[in-house]
């Protein structure tokens, strides 16, 4: 049977992503010695890393100026045509200016430099050769290479700009690497919308106080169905503590189904807790990020953890359930 032609709008998309592809290839090759000194002179910087281009490269370096500032590096987008009118007192000696130009001679970029160098600012280029006047006036390149625009045109910056982005995230990230910027780090930044939540600790979602159910060791079982059945949110789960109280047990609805079902439990007045709880149960600390949290959960097969501090001390619970209302997942 024959296979029905492929819509030539689909297979000319797929040939000029492929095309964007093979020139990330050819920018990946490029990278070099150059891009190293970047990566340490933005690792020393004292002030912040001034992105700066016209037109869609323009967009590209305040895409990267905003992904320097949140992994960790400060940075501030400057528009050249605006720098020229009063704006080049945004930078400062200990600034470094991250240039954005194809061609490396556009004019308004160019016209950035030598104010910019007066006042001590190194100058980082992103450009396509060597050859141009912006790397010449640069103290470093970063050099794309011979780049030709996707589309039957092949004028408008496509290709080209791609580029400039893979090589300024690859920056960002290398960068963010060297100053050891975690997962905490991270948060700080990113406190809004599905990452923010992600990056949340424990500690912000347990359950505690009148929440975190808990009894002490020697109690009935039939206390803890009580405190389980009072506690509100009824999380079906009750956590077993000592005199001082650090965790020594914990039971869950499922732990007292299965107890049932064996036959084990024919009087719920003389069994104590003792002799029908999890010894040694698994815990999670307040320290634990949401995403880490979520993950143990589903590895363990369980609805609930108790959180314990760093001498096992009950602080609080963690309930899947709030974290799914969060939709942590």
């Amino acid at each position: 049977m024959d296979q029905p032609s492929l819509d030539p709008r689909i297979a000319r998309a797929r040939v000029i992503i492929a095309t964007e592809a093979a020139a990330m290839r050819q920018v990946a090759e490029r990278v070099g010695p150059d891009f190293a000194q970047a990566v340490d002179l933005i690792l020393a910087l004292r002030g912040r890393v001034v992105t700066a281009g016209m037109g869609k490269a323009g967009i590209i370096a305040q895409k990267i100026s905003a992904t320097l500032a949140s992994t960790g590096t400060p940075s501030i987008y400057l528009h050249p045509a605006e720098a020229i009118h009063g704006d080049l007192g945004r930078v400062v000696k200990d600034d470094l200016l991250l240039a954005l130009s194809k061609s490396g001679e556009t004019e308004e970029v160019l016209r950035l430099l030598g104010p910019v160098k007066s006042v001590g600012c190194r100058v980082v280029a992103i450009t396509q050769t060597r050859d141009c006047t912006l790397a010449r006036h640069a103290d470093l390149v970063l050099e794309l290479g011979a780049i030709e625009e996707a589309g039957t045109l092949r004028l408008a910056p496509t290709v080209s700009t791609t580029a400039m982005l893979c090589l300024g995230d690859a920056l960002a990230v290398v960068v963010q690497e060297g100053r050891r910027f975690g997962p905490e780090d991270f948060a700080r930044y990113h406190p809004g919308g599905d990452l923010g939540r992600r990056l949340m600790k424990v500690e912000e979602l347990m359950r505690r106080g009148e929440r975190n159910p808990r009894v002490h060791a020697g109690a009935s079982l039939l206390e803890a169905i009580g405190v389980m059945t009072r506690t509100p949110g009824r999380p079906g789960a009750t956590s077993v503590v000592d005199g001082s109280g650090k965790l020594v047990g914990f039971l869950t609805d499922g732990d007292l189904r299965r107890l049932l079902e064996q036959d084990r439990v024919r009087d719920v007045h003389s069994v104590r807790i003792d002799d029908v709880m999890t010894i040694r149960p698994r815990t999670i600390s307040p320290e634990t990020f949401a995403m880490e949290a979520m993950a143990a959960l589903r590895h363990h097969r369980v609805d609930q953890l108790p959180v314990v501090d760093g001498e096992q001390r009950l602080v609080g619970l963690l309930d899947v359930q709030d974290l799914l209302d969060l939709r942590i997942g």
